[in-house]
């Protein structure tokens, strides 16, 4: 079984829709959230991810856009929300309300659980890739699951502990690790778990100009050139 893992889309259209193009056949897509926020085409991100049928989890910026609630944010993520409660299509604010914050699912013989955050916070907790053992394994532990897949920090990340295999896809829509590049995983359930990390180059002009055409604050444009 081969699985297509992405996270924080954050309605960079021209960056899913390069991802889209260059994964392979999959027989699952999920998402660990945020397919809203920063960029300027909230609404034609979510209706390719509804058009594909992939399954996917809130994040904080999904749940931002549905409750205007913008406290935690810094200031131009806050407007970047705000203009996207206001944009919005009624049935996307619908799709987006429906979302669960957590997800289970069973590929083979293994258990996937997939949350935006973290399993103790699934909206808000960042996990890093540089996060402790110690504290890795109390994240975790209560997690009965073979795979656990975070979104959040826009950084990729394969961690094992205590046999649990902890991945972040990195973003599609801002990466955040110096790569400008969109980021994605495929994962092969087989006898073992092979993963394997993509990298695709997309039109990233095209977001930036769409995003001061917007109105939306000219770093969000800015940082999509350095991937930071």
């Amino acid at each position: 079984m081969k699985i297509g893992v992405i996270a924080d889309v954050h309605s960079n259209l021209a960056a899913f829709q390069a991802v889209l193009k260059h994964m392979p056949k999959v027989d699952k897509l999920i998402c660990a959230g945020d397919l809203v926020g920063y960029a300027a085409e909230p609404n034609e991100v979510i209706a390719l991810a509804r058009s594909r049928g992939i399954q996917t989890v809130m994040g904080n910026h999904d749940y931002g856009a549905i409750t205007r609630d913008v406290a935690g944010f810094n200031p131009s993520a806050a407007r970047a929300v705000l203009w996207t409660a206001d944009n919005m299509q009624d049935d996307n604010t619908r799709y987006l309300r429906g979302l669960p914050e957590q997800l289970k699912l069973t590929c083979g013989d293994k258990v996937i659980y997939v949350v935006h955050g973290s399993p103790r916070d699934p909206l808000f907790e960042y996990v890093f890739p540089d996060l402790s053992n110690r504290e890795l394994v109390e994240l975790t532990r209560d997690v009965n699951a073979d795979i656990i897949v975070l979104g959040h920090t826009h950084v990729p990340m394969r961690r094992t502990i205590q046999g649990k295999l902890i991945l972040n896809p990195g973003g599609i829509g801002q990466p955040r690790d110096r790569d400008a590049r969109a980021s994605y995983m495929l994962l092969s359930i087989d006898d073992e778990v092979g993963v394997k990390q993509e990298r695709v180059e997309y039109e990233i002009e095209r977001t930036a100009k769409k995003i001061e055409a917007a109105g939306l604050p000219s770093e969000l444009a800015i940082r999509l050139h350095f991937g930071w």
